[in-house]
C-alpha cells in the first residue's frame, strides 16, 4: 500500500479531457465518467478485483481486494499508465502476500533487454519482464517512455 507517481502525460488516453471553463458545472459527471473509463480499463484487461472501488480528486485512489502483489502491482500500474493520471493511491488488499516488484519508468532508447540487462543482468531475460507485465504489454517491443513496467525478483 502506498503512493506511487507516474508522468501525468505518458500513457495509453483512455480519459474524457480535462474540464474546460464551459464544463466545470459538469464536472461531477465528467469525474463520475472519468472513474467509470479507468474501472472499465481494469476490467477490459481482465484484472481481478474484489470489490473495485476509484475516487478521483487529486490523485486517483484505488481500493477493493486482490489475491496476489502481482494482480495488485498490475492494477496500479494499468491506472498509472494512463494519460492525465498523476499519481496512485494504492489501498488494495492482497490475500496472498508475495515479494514485491520493483518499478521501472522506461527511457527513450529502452528495450525489454536493455532492461532485462540492467535490472537482472541477463537481456535474454526480457520475456520475464513482457510476462509480468501481461496483459498492459500485447507485445514486447510496445513500450513507450514514460511508461512503468512491473520488473519482479529473480525467479
Amino acid at each position: 500500500m502506498g503512493l506511487f507517481s507516474f508522468i501525468k502525460n505518458a500513457g495509453s488516453k483512455i480519459l474524457p479531457s480535462f474540464l474546460t471553463k464551459e464544463e466545470v458545472k459538469k464536472e461531477e459527471a465528467v469525474v463520475l465518467s472519468r472513474a467509470e473509463a479507468l474501472k472499465l480499463e481494469i476490467n477490459k484487461l481482465g484484472l481481478p478485483v474484489d470489490d473495485l472501488a476509484i475516487d478521483l480528486g487529486q490523485q486517483v485512489i484505488v481500493t477493493g481486494n486482490t489475491a496476489t502483489n502481482a494482480d495488485r502491482e498490475k492494477v496500479i500500474l494499468a491506472l498509472g499508465n494512463v494519460s492525465g493520471i498523476s499519481s496512485v493511491d494504492d489501498r488494495l488488499a492482497v490475500a496472498n502476500p508475495e515479494p514485491e516488484a520493483v518499478f521501472y519508468t522506461v527511457q527513450g532508447g529502452d528495450s525489454l533487454s536493455k532492461i532485462a540487462k540492467s535490472q537482472y543482468g541477463n537481456a535474454m531475460a526480457y520475456n520475464d519482464i513482457f510476462e509480468a507485465n501481461k496483459p498492459m504489454l500485447s507485445h514486447p517491443d510496445k513500450i513507450y517512455p514514460g511508461q512503468v513496467l512491473r520488473i519482479p525478483p529473480m525467479s
